[in-house]
């Protein structure tokens, strides 16, 4: 039986004291950005509302700042906006990630290559 190829596996977070930021809370925030809506944004990611909401919540105490502008629901119905800080913040952690992707492959390669 032919052997796998050896691979690797890294996440990143940001932190405080604890962890305030991380892939999750990344694709809830982009999520978020997709449907308007937490609880949308909840429902697509098989979470539940009550657990998006503190996920959210945790965050915004750990980082200082709001990540989302919410409107109550009503006529127009309700939904949900990140702030400049939460779309400034996302795309900082994205491209942090990529370029941290591109700095591991490489250092990868050149001590796994051969496995």
């Amino acid at each position: 039986m032919p052997k796998k190829r050896l691979h690797y596996g890294i996440t990143l977070r940001l932190y405080r004291e604890e962890k305030v930021f991380g892939p999750g809370v990344a694709e809830l925030l982009e999520t978020i950005a997709a449907t308007h809506s937490l609880r949308s944004a909840a429902m697509r990611m098989d979470m539940a509302y009550s657990k998006a909401w503190k996920v959210i919540k945790a965050a915004e105490q750990g980082l200082g700042f709001a990540l989302l502008h919410n409107a109550v629901g009503g006529k127009q119905g309700g939904g949900a906006t990140l702030t400049v800080a939460a779309e400034d913040l996302l795309a900082r952690f994205r491209a942090f990630e990529a370029e941290v992707n591109q700095a591991v492959d490489a250092a990868y390669d050149r001590h796994f290559s051969d496995m």
